[in-house]
């Protein structure tokens, strides 16, 4: 795991250069050798191509074609300089200091300088981003002189590093951002240019390789298309067709039918799947206030059963939302629940609720109605009732307004003070209610101004909290899969579900 309290020296050149290129060289049109087109399958389009509202996850190919972020972060899980050579923290680790590369133009020819990066920070935090409170601990962005930036923080934020390498640390032109249109007429320092005349967008994204590329070593095609592929039936038919050459995938399901096209499956675990059970202080769901009622949830399911009937088993069995790479991971956590509906039924009638209740969710045809069905299965044989509301578009942000108590989700598995900011911290995006507790709240603030020692300690504390007062019902984490053809090679990253694009490249 990064250290975020490290300071990174400057990387020479050359070594910066072969980040993430091991295959090298050109491919052509379906991969095969001639300097040609890479195809992609994506399960889901931007709602915007401007920085400032970008995602990442499953969104960030769109991005990362066009921009340049300001780290890298790499399939063997370090943090890169990209376009900052350097970066250093000053003592108390509230002013981070990036040092930017001299020889990067935009695609519309503009020069890289501080103070373009301070522009496109600022407009990131200011921004329609759902990531952008990443920079809610931020106090100024400074161009300290043309070629540094100072970013200085109200306290330390542990994974302001790891933000650099995704959403947050995208760069525009800052003409494009004047002219007002990013949205639809990107301009970056990628290593593609997008080509809104053949892009239809919601269903094709198109790119052709930028000429003035200032690391052309990772710049392994001419030009890039990117499908989107939502539907998994979709998907498997241009695999079989030979239509692209990698395709993110939504389940396990049909890997036996992509290795028998003569596909190549990259796989990563970085997500969980499970429940969420936000609503711990009773506001909605009065009963999930009670300890024994989440507990008595987290006993309900089948996880080996769940892994089996959702992913064909492809996955491992969790009880934890913390990843094994964490510090934070005890393999005994993945074993505090086991599936007992009988301990269950018992655990809620001590809590007051022995004729169950009924427990409000949002459902979405994106996951498909086999998972409801079984939840709705083990949840009855244990006397919850569910009932669902489907928000359709609006699924993440009812559930986050908050409208509802608890969901089914699938969430990363973030670097440890990523994943406490992201779902488990008052402010976290993912507690949606604000719980928290004394107790948890001081193993929080012992993170975050520890030495690593402390932090390690600190985030083992909080992950034991969270198991044993039933924050969430994890089951399971899903196994990501981006297969690929005979002639693309993929790397996956263990820090975000879809690859880089530096990380795609031809087999010869």
């Amino acid at each position: 795991m990064f250290r975020w309290k490290a300071t990174a020296a400057t990387f020479a050149i050359a070594a910066l250069a072969l980040t993430g290129c091991a295959g090298g060289g050109d491919a052509g049109d379906g991969g095969d050798g001639s300097g040609g087109t890479l195809t992609l399958g994506a399960i889901i389009e931007p709602l915007t191509l401007d920085p400032a509202g970008s995602e990442w996850g499953n969104r960030s190919p769109y991005y990362q074609a066009m921009y340049d972020t300001l780290l890298l972060a790499t399939p063997e899980g370090t943090i890169e300089p990209w376009l900052a050579t350097a970066w250093e923290y000053n003592d108390d680790n509230t002013v981070l200091t990036l040092t930017l590369r001299d020889d990067v133009t935009f695609s519309d020819g503009t020069s890289l300088t501080a103070d373009v990066v301070v522009e496109n920070l600022q407009r990131f935090k200011d921004g329609t981003s759902p990531d952008a409170s990443y920079f809610a601990l931020v106090e100024t962005f400074e161009a300290v002189d043309d070629s540094t930036v100072a970013i200085t923080l109200s306290e330390p934020n542990p994974a302001l590093l790891n933000y650099l390498t995704r959403d947050a640390g995208l760069i525009a032109s800052s003409e494009a951002i004047a002219a007002g249109d990013l949205a639809t007429n990107p301009v970056g320092s990628g290593p593609y240019i997008y080509d809104a005349s053949t892009s239809v967008p919601g269903t094709s994204y198109r790119y052709t390789a930028n000429p003035d590329y200032w690391n052309p070593d990772v710049q392994h095609y001419d030009s890039l298309v990117i499908n989107v592929l939502s539907d998994a039936t979709a998907a498997l038919n241009a695999i079989k067709a030979g239509e692209a050459n990698a395709v993110k995938l939504l389940t396990s399901n049909d890997l036996a039918e992509v290795e028998a096209a003569g596909w190549t499956i990259n796989a990563n675990e970085l997500d969980f799947a499970g429940l969420l059970l936000l609503d711990r202080d009773g506001v909605q769901a009065e009963a999930l206030k009670d300890v024994r009622v989440r507990q008595a949830l987290n006993h309900a399911f089948d996880r080996e059963g769940l892994l089996a009937a959702m992913e064909d088993g492809n996955g491992t069995v969790t009880g934890q939302v913390f990843p094994e790479s964490s510090p934070a991971y005890d393999p005994a956590l993945d074993d505090y629940y086991g599936y007992d509906p009988e301990k269950a039924r018992e655990l809620l009638a001590e809590a007051g609720y022995a004729d169950g209740f009924t427990l409000s969710m949002p459902s979405s045809a994106f996951f498909g109605s086999t998972l409801y069905t079984l939840i709705d299965q083990q949840l009855a044989d244990i006397g919850v009732t569910t009932e669902y509301t489907d928000p359709g578009s609006n699924f993440i942000a009812d559930l986050l307004a908050p409208k509802f108590p608890a969901s089914y989700m699938t969430l990363e598995q973030n670097p440890d003070w990523q994943l406490i900011q992201f779902m488990v911290a008052p402010e976290a995006i993912f507690n949606p209610f604000r719980t928290e507790s004394d107790e948890l709240n001081a193993l929080i603030e012992e993170f975050q101004f520890g030495d690593e020692a402390t932090q390690d300690a600190a985030a083992q504390e909080i992950n034991t909290y969270l198991v044993e007062n039933a924050w969430f019902s994890p089951w399971y984490r899903v196994q990501g899969n981006v297969p690929s053809d005979a002639n693309t090679v993929v790397e996956m990253l263990p820090t975000n579900t879809y690859p880089a694009i530096y990380d795609i490249y031809p087999a010869n």
